[in-house]
């Protein structure tokens, strides 16, 4: 099968990451990008769960394979529409996630770091020496082991798993990506993830970037109801993350903490980037800012494909 015959090769480039790639490396990659597809639609769409993940197993094997060469990175994959890929406005990474609906109304995340890295090694005691490399990283879910998710601190081999739908350059140290988490029958999550890299190049998830009411979080997390739609994103105008505020849908005291009751209230908090750290603002006003996507709601869970990117 043909598909059997891309994951036996394995291409090797010196390449800059500036090049433009020539026809010949178009034509490669548009099959490669074919025999994804072929795999993506038993992955997302076969009915039983047993199918879908045996078919998930060629589909990161592929990956694999593509993205062992950098020239992968120049290639944008657009036809994968139920993989989100984000390229760091830098062009320093770019990070390949998806999401599986798992029969118990659960989800499970997968995902790979393509990362142009710099790293600095040390050469005897006052030497040290910066070097350039492309580097790829799978990234593996460990959050269903997770008990603190804002937390959490890790590299790809014990990623916390998410969808992520945006990604902005935020410092000279970090960067600032959103996520969304089906969660499970009852609600779902998002959060505002943050993404550094050693010195040796290493990519870490979670970081102590946070200046917010009642919490020391390496990332925040916002978790509701899951048939309301929450809005969190970055405004370009304000300089930024302005998010909607959550609240148990009744004045009933002993819903506080139950997060299948919580959702909007109809007003915004935002964070601003403040020295390096993003600090809580309560209760912005927003009225001119607002776009019809701070509305949108959640399709309907019987509806929805595998895969939601949140607005």
């Amino acid at each position: 099968m043909r598909i059997f015959f891309f994951l036996s090769v394995i291409l090797s480039f010196g390449f800059s990451a500036f090049a433009q790639l020539s026809e010949t490396d178009i034509k490669y990659y548009s099959d490669l990008e074919d025999s994804l597809k072929r795999i993506q639609a038993r992955v997302f769409f076969s009915k039983k769960e047993a199918n879908r993940f045996e078919a998930n197993k060629q589909f990161i094997a592929l990956w694999n394979v593509i993205l062992k060469d950098e020239k992968s990175m120049l290639y944008p994959f657009d036809s994968i529409k139920e993989v989100s890929r984000l390229m760091a406005p830098d062009k320093k990474f770019r990070i390949i996630t998806w999401n599986m609906l798992k029969e118990d109304q659960t989800h499970a995340f997968f995902g790979f770091i393509q990362v142009n890295n710099t790293k600095t090694i040390k050469k005897g005691m006052f030497k040290k020496e910066t070097t350039s490399q492309y580097e790829y990283f799978p990234l593996l879910d460990k959050s269903a082991s997770v008990k603190t998710p804002e937390n959490y601190v890790s590299d790809p081999s014990k990623w916390f798993g998410m969808l992520y739908y945006d990604v902005i350059k935020s410092d000279d140290d970090f960067y600032t990506l959103f996520g969304w988490d089906g969660n499970d029958k009852l609600t779902q999550r998002k959060f505002i993830d943050i993404l550094y890299f050693k010195p040796d190049g290493t990519p870490m998830f979670g970081k102590d970037v946070f200046k917010f009411p009642g919490k020391f979080a390496k990332r925040i997390m916002f978790e509701y109801a899951g048939e309301v739609a929450m809005s969190l994103k970055y405004n370009s105008s304000r300089k930024q993350i302005i998010f909607s505020h959550l609240a148990p849908n009744t004045l009933d005291p002993t819903l506080e903490g139950q997060h299948q009751y919580y959702g909007p209230d109809g007003s915004f908090d935002a964070l601003s980037m403040k020295k390096g750290t993003w600090v809580y603002e309560p209760a912005i006003d927003i009225r001119k800012d607002k776009d019809r996507n701070d509305d949108a709601k959640k399709p309907e869970p019987n509806k929805q494909k595998a895969i939601y990117k949140p607005k």
